[in-house]
């Protein structure tokens, strides 16, 4: 985490200024911590709290329909087994799992949206549920979309298709092939937007130098007040926590 300095026997936090003012603040699964994670009361509550963005998961029905949940099994039949989302047709889901359409119609579409995309196969159902709320809305709403994925092959073959569409590598530190640096490099070149990192891995010097290839950074599961502030601190451009009230007083 970032380093402290000691000023007249005040601690004080250096700052480094983000590539994205402000930082964006995602509530993780929506107000997990006071509504059912994923739903659209834990969206729309996330929202009415402050936060900028929501984060979700989402995956493609067998009728082609992008919808909203973290693991993407539903149990079924006799014995309850848990099975793909993709076996199912939308009215066969659960109630509480929303489609995308569902979460533009209900909280409007003044926000981010990270979607980590578990089932690549999503993707242009996503793209057209998107599509269909900017027309609604008449907002542009492809750029206020951030496509997470920790695979580079799959983000370049994204961004080949949807040029327009924000794309984010989500992985860790450790994962990083030939390095940070190595990996700032491939992402700039294939216009990929942002590199998510857990937020143990971040430091001051690594926000630096992804910034320096003009690649935003995020940080994950950031739940604590004082890692809210040092994430910020270090020029972070995105966090995410399961606590929007913490979330919001961070940012402010």
């Amino acid at each position: 985490m970032a380093a402290w300095l000691n000023c007249g026997g005040i601690e004080v936090s250096p700052r480094i200024s983000p590539l994205r003012t402000p930082p964006i603040g995602f509530a993780h699964r929506g107000a997990r911590a006071l509504e059912q994670e994923n739903t659209l009361a834990a969206f729309s509550r996330a929202l009415e709290m402050g936060a900028t963005g929501l984060e979700s998961d989402a995956w493609v029905t067998a009728d082609g329909q992008a919808v909203l949940d973290h693991d993407g099994l539903v149990r079924s039949g006799r014995w309850r087994r848990r099975r793909p989302i993709a076996d199912f047709r939308r009215d066969d889901l659960p109630d509480h799992i929303p489609t995308l359409a569902q979460l533009y119609r209900v909280c409007g579409a003044d926000f981010e949206l990270s979607l980590d995309l578990k089932d690549p196969d999503a993707a242009p159902a996503i793209i057209a549920g998107v599509d269909e709320a900017a027309a609604r809305t008449g907002l542009a709403l492809r750029p206020r979309l951030w496509l997470c994925h920790p695979d580079v092959d799959t983000l370049v073959d994204l961004r080949d298709r949807w040029p327009d569409v924000r794309l984010c590598n989500s992985t860790r530190l450790s994962r990083l092939d030939g390095g940070p640096e190595r990996r700032a490099a491939v992402l700039a070149e294939a216009r990929i937007d942002s590199v998510n990192l857990h937020q143990t891995d971040w430091t001051g010097g690594l926000v630096t130098l992804f910034h320096r290839f003009e690649i935003l950074c995020f940080g994950w599961d950031a739940q604590q007040p004082r890692v809210l502030t040092e994430l910020l601190d270090m020029g972070i451009d995105a966090v995410y926590s399961d606590h929007v009230d913490r979330l919001r007083k961070a940012l402010a």
